[in-house]
């Protein structure tokens, strides 16, 4: 079987990855997790995990039904390293909802006449209407981190992009659009161990670019680029929520009952969203937390 971009990610794996990366990956277990400092030492019980996630799907339910009648709309954010689940989780918030009412904006790179727009411009008319939930598999976030990282915007476009996200999701939400944003943050031996097994799924190698293989030895300029987008565009009233992501599924878990907690839809069972752990979910100092652990 031939491997994606000649087996570039492999190469890296046995060449110029970190020895204690090869360490952590060579020595795991079935369902551990690798980072020592992850509050968790293995993934979640199956069975516990599909207890939470069938009753996390009848609140999703119940607050898409909410929303059609209230004329609600939501935003919510997806945004994190390579690997990180942003992807899982999205399908997993979207799998039992009705299809008209959700959609998920992905955008691909943007085309020459789009380069000729304000730059949010065409992250607009993805916003929801009456009724509507729009989430977004990266965003305009792209200017804080990977566009900066491989230098894709210059230090100007992207210190223009800092000092207008805020008036921007600010006027989102003056709309009255609630806006949710969640970080998923991966240790790099287990962001490495995913990309791995994806370079050799066949079902799964479509999900890697150019730009995932290099970014592997970029690992620390990204960690750069990540904390200063945090930093400055983390406010009260349009706040990051991390998510701590080794464990995909005490992940999706989290970042779907941190949407839901936030809302208040009827008929609304407390108790099926609980608990939120402190130890996976917060605000940046979370990210830093875990990256200083």
């Amino acid at each position: 079987m031939s491997l994606p971009f000649d087996g570039a990610i492999s190469t890296y794996y046995q060449d110029e990855a970190p020895g204690w990366v090869r360490k952590q990956i060579d020595e795991a277990k079935k369902d551990s997790v690798l980072d020592p400092e992850f509050p968790y030492d293995h993934r979640w019980d199956k069975d516990e995990y599909e207890d939470a996630f069938h009753a996390v799907q009848i609140e999703l339910v119940k607050l898409q039904s909410w929303i059609k009648k209230s004329g609600e709309r939501i935003v919510v954010v997806f945004e994190g390293r390579d690997a990180a689940g942003k992807g899982g989780t999205i399908k997993r918030f979207r799998e039992n909802l009705n299809a008209r009412g959700v959609h998920v904006a992905a955008l691909p790179k943007p085309t020459d006449r789009e380069r000729g727009q304000w730059y949010f411009q065409r992250y607009i008319k993805h916003m929801p209407s009456e009724g509507e939930i729009t989430l977004f598999d990266r965003s305009w976030y792209n200017r804080g981190v990977v566009e900066h990282v491989f230098d894709f915007c210059t230090p100007e476009e992207r210190e223009l992009f800092f000092r207008q996200v805020t008036p921007f999701e600010t006027m989102l939400v003056g709309e009255g659009i609630r806006l949710f944003k969640i970080w998923l943050t991966v240790g790099r031996a287990e962001q490495l161990r995913r990309m791995l097994h994806r370079e050799g799924n066949p079902l799964k190698q479509w999900k890697l670019s150019s730009i995932d293989v290099k970014g592997l030895a970029l690992y620390d300029t990204y960690t750069k680029a990540i904390g200063e987008t945090l930093g400055r565009s983390h406010t009260d009233e349009t706040p990051w929520t991390i998510v701590r992501a080794d464990d995909k599924r005490r992940a999706r878990i989290q970042a779907l009952r941190s949407v839901l907690t936030a809302i208040p839809y009827d008929g609304r069972k407390d108790e099926a969203l609980q608990p939120l752990d402190d130890q996976i979910l917060g605000g940046p100092t979370l990210w830093h937390k875990a990256l200083h652990a």
